[in-house]
């Protein structure tokens, strides 16, 4: 009675043991180990049924000649999957197999002269090592729908008392398969819990997928923002300076990181396309520059209009179309004026119309003084060279966006805060909107959408608002800009550190560590990794 006491209290804590466990090769272990302990088995082997009707090897021990292959003991089984068919027909001449084609329970008390079963090869591996196999107990693996899902075989119960091998009593049987159904369901749900966070993984890479394929302009960022993310984080986890000695990531944080950076701009989906690559100024269905050039072609045609009027008038027309035959007439000379100063509004046009250099209150002015330029409207009458709404684009102060094109753009956090918001993020997840909605925001308050200062935010959140920014100066394919060299990159990061825009302790351990040089060595082009000196980053605190 003591012994069956203790017998039940081990298959209860093994029980217990497989549903704690989250590593499924260690699950495997505990299955076969547990059973052999119960039955006092010598050895053991666990099958699990594949894809394709056969039986793979996942564990095989054997305790008095030390072998032990397959889970976590970084030993590998060379031994070939038992397939459940042969030629068409079932193959039930070996014992594991026909446990699982006829459903039952298969208890051997001598292996070697067993009828209906072929043992000639155990025979032979028997005799290369110098074992014998004797008693044998086999049993089929059911979930909860009653499918087999792989095979668990004991091999030489021994005595308590004499040490000599013996059968597997029906006792022992009785808790083998108790063990084999707790296991079969243990394995079941592993495999559906990690059935279901692929699932997820791969929905959630498919959303970023989408967001990235949305524009040829922002392709990979999304991919790469979670890489960049964990790099930083990792960093920061060594680091035992300042405050960051605190700071720690277990893999439950680091999955739950990598979850948030790949949904950080799941907003964008909302956001349109035209606004997310325009490339210039005046893009919108297509690049409004072409006919800007096209009316500067009018005004000189005017103008050569004017100025052969005037030599008409005259009653001397020129010999050649060109002004400067006439350079000394002040009809040429006036048309060579204009046509100088059309082309020289023509190519500042061009070059603020690119987005690339801050736009001065003069150069502002420049282009309203452009936009009172009359040209005809083929009705006999006149209109301005520019309409307010190019007006308003053109005289953007930097980039190619205007106040409400980035209000759009910006839009996208507050979309991906309230979307994550709504899913229902189990407890190891809770974080993500906070993680993934912060990126924007900025250490003195003055980020968005929730203008955040430093202390409201986690260290999570801050890492992956540099990781965002360091991204975006790198990337090569955004439609305003070229990728920037590391040098450059890194000083605009430490000026935004003096301007209180970034994390200032995250930031010296992305430059100490060189993070940055890591991440360019996986994702940006030889030309842009350029020799950097920490010495020159502006605000950087020193090796």
């Amino acid at each position: 009675m003591d012994n069956m006491i203790s017998k039940i209290e081990m298959l209860n804590d093994i029980g217990i043991a497989l549903s704690a466990e989250k590593n499924s090769q260690r699950v495997l272990e505990i299955i076969l180990d547990g059973a052999k302990k119960l039955t006092n088995a010598d050895g053991g082997s666990l099958y699990t049924l594949n894809d394709i009707d056969e039986l793979v090897f996942e564990i095989v021990s054997t305790d008095s000649l030390d072998i032990h292959m397959g889970g976590t003991t970084g030993q590998a089984i060379k031994f070939s999957p038992l397939p459940l068919h042969v030629e068409g027909h079932k193959n039930l001449s070996m014992v594991v197999t026909s446990a699982v084609l006829n459903d039952n329970t298969i208890n051997i008390h001598d292996a070697y002269h067993a009828d209906g079963f072929d043992f000639s090869g155990t025979r032979k591996f028997d005799k290369k090592i110098g074992y014998r196999t004797k008693s044998l107990l086999t049993i089929p693996m059911k979930n909860h729908k009653a499918d087999v899902i792989g095979v668990l075989q004991l091999i030489n119960s021994t005595s308590y008392d004499t040490g000599a091998v013996v059968d597997f009593s029906d006792e022992d049987q009785k808790l083998a398969e108790s063990l084999a159904s707790q296991a079969a369901v243990a394995l079941t749900n592993k495999k559906l819990i990690e059935e279901q966070k692929a699932l997820f993984e791969s929905f959630i890479k498919l959303i970023a997928t989408a967001i990235d394929e949305k524009s040829p302009y922002t392709g990979g960022h999304c991919k790469r923002l979670p890489e960049l993310t964990l790099m930083i984080a990792d960093a920061c986890h060594k680091d035992l300076n300042g405050t960051l000695k605190s700071f720690s990531m277990t893999d439950k944080d680091r999955y739950e990181l990598m979850i948030a950076g790949w949904l950080h701009d799941c907003g964008k989906v909302t956001t349109p396309e035209y606004v997310i690559d325009k490339a210039t100024k005046l893009q919108t269905i297509y690049d409004r520059i072409n006919t800007v050039n096209v009316r500067f072609e009018v005004l000189k045609r005017d103008a050569k209009i004017k100025m052969l009027e005037m030599q008409l008038a005259e009653k001397d027309p020129p010999e050649k179309d060109s002004p400067e035959k006439y350079s000394d007439e002040k009809s040429c000379k006036e048309y060579a004026a204009t046509i100088k100063q059309l082309e020289d509004d023509k190519s500042f046009i061009a070059i603020a119309n690119i987005g690339s250099e801050s736009m001065s209150e003069a150069k502002k002015n420049r282009i309203r003084e452009i936009a009172g330029y009359q040209i005809s409207d083929g009705k006999n009458g006149t209109q301005n060279f520019f309409n307010e709404d190019e007006i308003k684009n053109l005289t953007v102060s930097r980039g190619t966006l205007t106040d409400e094109e980035r209000q759009v753009i910006n839009n996208h956090i507050s979309v991906t805060i309230k979307m994550l918001g709504q899913l229902p993020f189990p407890k190891h997840l809770e974080n993500v909107p906070e993680y993934a909605g912060g990126h924007h925001e900025r250490m003195d308050g003055k980020g968005y959408p929730q203008g955040l200062t430093r202390d409201q935010m986690s260290w999570p959140a801050r890492i992956m608002a540099i990781a965002d920014i360091f991204e975006a100066l790198t990337a090569r394919d955004r439609p305003y800009k070229d990728g920037k060299k590391l040098s450059e990159c890194l000083n605009i990061l430490g000026q935004m550190k003096l301007d209180n825009h970034i994390d200032p302790e995250i930031f010296d351990v992305f430059v100490r560590d060189k993070v940055y040089l890591k991440y360019a060595k996986n994702f940006l082009s030889p030309e842009q990794i350029d020799e950097v000196k920490h010495s020159k980053i502006p605000g950087y605190a020193g090796d």
